[in-house]
């Protein structure tokens, strides 16, 4: 009775081990092949421009599509902005008897944010207020990220600063009518951080740049700024 209690003991914990050892092991992220899609643009989105996408993979299983480069927020986070299909039949289309459906019309579009844990492989979306899909360029630095925004009528243009984990803007001001043109920038261009001081000017396709100086959890106009 002994002997079998021992191996039993035995078993168990070579069970745990096993177990373990397996959950200790670590995913692999990593980037699939760029390929290059067409993006339709225009009101009535008869105008394409290309953009190139590729897969997120945790494991060599594709999770998400991507576009653009990464940002490298610590060692551990890093951001990457993702990109995905939507079918474009009508329900006329899908309501087909069968043997008459047509195969999905795949469009490629761009979406948010997305935030990647390197030691869980966690892949989470981020809320970035105001921030427009088609319309908002975003630039990133350390944890923060500045864009212009727009509004949810889609007529008017905010510049806006956010900071990872923060629920609330550090920056929200109104910059003016929303002109919804073509081409993704067709209001602002993606604006530019400088550091020491940590600084980010915006670049409107109508107006002067207005820049901004972030410090900690608030942004102040900065010196020299054409902004009132």
């Amino acid at each position: 009775m002994r002997k079998l209690f021992l191996f039993t003991a035995v078993f168990i914990c070579a069970g745990c081990t096993l177990l373990a050892a397996a959950a200790a092991k670590p995913k692999i992220i990593a980037f699939g092949k760029s390929m290059s899609v067409k993006l339709f643009v225009g009101p009535t989105e008869d105008k394409t421009v290309d953009m190139k996408v590729r897969p997120l993979m945790v494991d060599a299983k594709i999770k998400e599509f991507t576009t653009g480069e990464p940002h490298e927020v610590t060692d551990r986070l890093f951001v990457v902005r993702r990109s995905f299909r939507v079918n474009n039949n009508l329900p006329v289309e899908e309501d087909a008897p069968v043997g008459q459906r047509k195969q999905p019309k795949w469009m490629w579009q761009r979406g948010g944010w997305l935030l990647v844990d390197r030691t869980t492989a966690r892949i989470s979306q981020i809320n970035l207020p105001d921030f427009d899909p088609f319309y908002s360029e975003a630039s990133w630095f350390r944890d923060y990220v500045a864009y212009c925004g727009v509004s949810d009528n889609a007529e008017k243009l905010f510049v806006v600063v956010t900071q990872l984990g923060r629920k609330k803007p550090i920056l929200r001001r109104e910059l003016g009518p929303a002109t919804q043109g073509e081409l993704p920038d067709a209001d602002c261009a993606a604006p530019v951080w400088e550091r020491q001081p940590n600084r980010v000017t915006f670049q409107p396709k109508k107006g002067e740049p207005i820049s901004f100086t972030v410090r900690g959890h608030a942004a102040d106009s900065a010196p020299g700024s054409d902004d009132d």
